[in-house]
């Protein structure tokens, strides 16, 4: 059983003291300078390509590498919300509205809060969002209360249907990005948080003009239609392939439990086991351990920082969980289908 909130609460001193004191938290400018500046030379080619293409059934084929170069400015994204890649907070955040709002029509904004309470308490039903009830439930109790005779099917199978629901993710986070800024827009909130949702709603506007103006200015409208969905339906399956293996199927804290910080993000984090092109696949969060316990440390620091932790928790006695990536999926998979297990 993992441990509780009785345990010593001063083991993560001497782990941050030596990741400290080892650079490994420093800002790498010039290394996010190259990476950012890389991905969006790719990222801008490969419409550039489909233009130059023209209106042919090969621009469908160009929409895979597309969505692989989309996703890496979701992981830019994402290190732009945790602070990892500029020294102040006001470049970050930029960065973040511009690549996210501007750039992939996700709400930086909706995002960075919800994705900021999953870290605070990861797998924690109660507190961390990514295992709240949704399309999919995360426990036996949430399976318990499922209504309704597709809702309950679906339940029973959630593990077998993970990945086909992946295809509609792409769709999904820009539905709940539109609707975030304008729940925002509308809700009773400051001068400033109104400000900023208005922003990113004009952002986030400029983003499907753009988008939905190229496509359908350079395809047909049947190409169109077909481009979109296979653009954002592999985007949502890398994405998933991406974060899935991270917690699902790892210890969740009940309600009355309180563990500190050390074990709260080792417990319920997972590393996926691989070398460079499982690193670049993954984006690198595949380190999902050491990014927990450091969420601010720069992207490309955290397989420098993984002996260090390992080796820390070897001390402590502390279960460390790294897997290969199919095993990963599978005790994830195998996760959600036990879950629906009691309604079938």
């Amino acid at each position: 059983m993992p441990e509780t909130a009785t345990m010593p609460r001063g083991d993560f001193a001497p782990l941050i003291q030596e990741v400290r004191a080892a650079g490994l938290l420093d800002r790498r400018i010039r290394r996010y300078t190259f990476t950012v500046g890389l991905d969006l030379l790719l990222y801008g080619a490969s419409f550039a390509l489909i233009v130059l293409v023209g209106d042919s059934w090969w621009q469908l084929a160009l929409a895979v590498p597309a969505a692989i170069l989309t996703t890496r400015l979701y992981f830019v994204g994402h290190d732009a919300g945790h602070g990892q890649i500029a020294g102040t907070r006001r470049v970050n955040k930029l960065m973040g509205l511009l690549i996210g709002n501007l750039g992939l029509g996700l709400g930086y904004g909706w995002w960075t809060d919800k994705h900021n309470r999953h870290h605070a308490n990861p797998n924690h039903v109660d507190k961390d969002p990514d295992v709240g009830v949704g399309v999919l439930v995360w426990t036996a109790e949430q399976a318990a209360d499922r209504r309704g005779a597709f809702i309950r099917w679906l339940t029973r199978n959630q593990g077998r249907m993970f990945f086909p629901l992946l295809l509609l993710e792409g769709f999904n986070l820009k539905v709940s990005s539109v609707q975030s800024v304008i729940a925002a827009a509308r809700g009773r909130c400051g001068a400033r948080q109104r400000k900023m949702a208005l922003l990113e709603m004009v952002l986030l506007a400029l983003h499907f003009v753009g988008y939905l103006g190229l496509v359908f200015s350079v395809m047909s409208p049947g190409k169109a239609v077909a481009f979109i969905f296979v653009h954002q339906a592999v985007l949502g399956v890398h994405l998933g392939c991406s974060f899935a293996p991270n917690h699902k199927g790892m210890p969740m804290p009940g309600p009355d439990e309180c563990w500190d910080h050390l074990r709260k993000q080792v417990l319920t984090s997972r590393n996926v086991r691989g070398g460079l092109l499982t690193d670049w696949f993954l984006g690198g969060l595949n380190y999902q351990i050491e990014h927990h316990l450091f969420p601010s440390m720069p992207r490309p620091n955290l397989r420098t920082a993984q002996p260090l932790v390992r080796e820390h928790c070897a001390r402590l006695g502390l279960a460390y969980t790294e897997e290969g990536l199919i095993e990963s999926y599978t005790h994830a998979l195998g996760h959600l289908q036990d879950v629906g297990a009691p309604l079938r």
